[in-house]
């Protein structure tokens, strides 16, 4: 951030430490942060761990944020705001964002929730703010640099459709054990919904929704072998955007091999669950650990025939670890995540915007090239 600005951050998880972390640190004049949570004392934590781990002046205050209505002291806060970083679950998202435009604030958030980000665009699309969905790590970073790259592929080999563009992005763990080879580094509640929702694709340049974990395969990436899988919400409105211009778009999950086949045998035994969402999540739970230590696997890639006819193929791969930021150490999820958000948030508070900007629409180049990003991910 060049000038002050006040920040309102809605949550107080892993990725809203992040969040108000990077933006104490990483900005040329520090903003004062506003954070909060339905229990208070998660707030009041996370801005006590803040203070202890900047290395820079900063003034953060905790609040209670009310799970149901508005509280006058939410009021005021939100009076004072510039804008809402919202990293609460995705159901919240609607709610939080009805805030936003009530109080006339900017807007960005991190859900991959297809149904949910369909309500925001209805209700932001005659705000004077700007709102900015989807931009985390995936749904977020992995769509501008898969659209940077088919720019730039059109652009160079003077075409204007491809075959195909592919995105993968795996939130890891360094090792992984039978049966499950996984480790909760992130949501477990997002994870299985990224697994049971269906996801949007392109199949012969037109868009279509396919079952999640229906399309399984092999990919070695930096000499590693991975497997991945269709799962929802990874590619924004790049469907929409490409569509008529990409024969075969999708975004795919990472997983280290065997883990497919376990949740396979998973769902089997949960058969026509009512709430297959919750089942599985409990599932996962019961046998899969939370590990701290982590890494973010990336790949995007592009592939088509130039004006002469001859098939090209262009990829980019990145491996994020985790990060010291002031004094304190992030996790990889943490930072991959929480960069794209406060980018957005510049975004927002330094160039004119107002209503709902999509993946789609932001200039990728710049974008990734921003100073938040170029930090945690290095330069396009």
């Amino acid at each position: 951030m060049k000038k002050h600005h006040n920040i309102v951050i809605a949550g107080a998880g892993g990725i809203a430490e992040a969040v108000c972390l990077l933006l104490i640190e990483w900005s040329e004049v520090p903003p004062t942060l506003f954070i909060g949570d339905r229990t208070h004392s998660k707030a009041k934590k996370v801005a006590h761990w803040i203070q202890e781990g900047t290395t820079k002046p900063c003034f953060i205050k905790d609040f209670h944020l009310a799970e149901k209505g508005i509280t006058d002291e939410m009021k005021a806060i939100l009076l004072q705001g510039d804008i809402i970083l919202d990293c609460l679950p995705g159901s919240q998202a609607p709610r939080i964002a009805q805030f936003a435009k009530d109080y006339n604030l900017h807007y960005a958030n991190l859900t991959e929730y297809v149904s949910e980000t369909e309500e925001i665009m209805t209700l932001a699309k005659d705000a004077k703010t700007g709102f900015v969905l989807q931009t985390g790590l995936a749904p977020g970073y992995i769509d501008l640099l898969a659209n940077a790259l088919f720019q730039q592929f059109c652009a160079d080999f003077e075409i204007d459709k491809v075959d195909k563009l592919e995105m993968k992005v795996g939130a890891l763990t360094n090792h992984a054990v039978a049966p499950h080879y996984y480790g909760f580094t992130w949501s477990p509640v997002g994870v299985a919904t990224e697994y049971l929702k269906e996801t949007i694709v392109l199949r012969n340049f037109k868009k279509t929704t396919l079952a999640s974990l229906s399309e399984r395969a092999t990919i070695i990436i930096d000499g590693i072998a991975y497997e991945d899988d269709l799962t929802s919400g990874g590619a924004a409105d790049l469907p929409d955007a490409l569509l008529g211009k990409v024969r075969s778009l999708d975004y795919k999950t990472l997983r280290h091999p065997g883990h497919y086949d376990w949740i396979q045998e998973q769902l089997i035994n949960l058969g026509n669950s009512p709430d297959g969402i919750k089942s599985l999540q409990e599932k996962m739970e019961g046998i899969i650990p939370h590990i701290e230590d982590d890494k973010i696997i990336i790949y995007a890639a592009v592939e088509g025939k130039d004006a002469s006819g001859i098939l090209r193929r262009r990829e980019i791969a990145k491996c994020i670890l985790p990060q010291k930021v002031g004094k304190h150490q992030l996790r990889a999820i943490q930072t991959t995540t929480a960069s794209p958000l406060v980018q957005a948030a510049q975004l927002l508070l330094e160039t004119p915007h107002n209503g709902v900007v999509l993946q789609s629409q932001i200039d990728p180049k710049q974008f990734l090239n921003g100073n938040y990003i170029v930090r945690v991910y290095g330069k396009m």
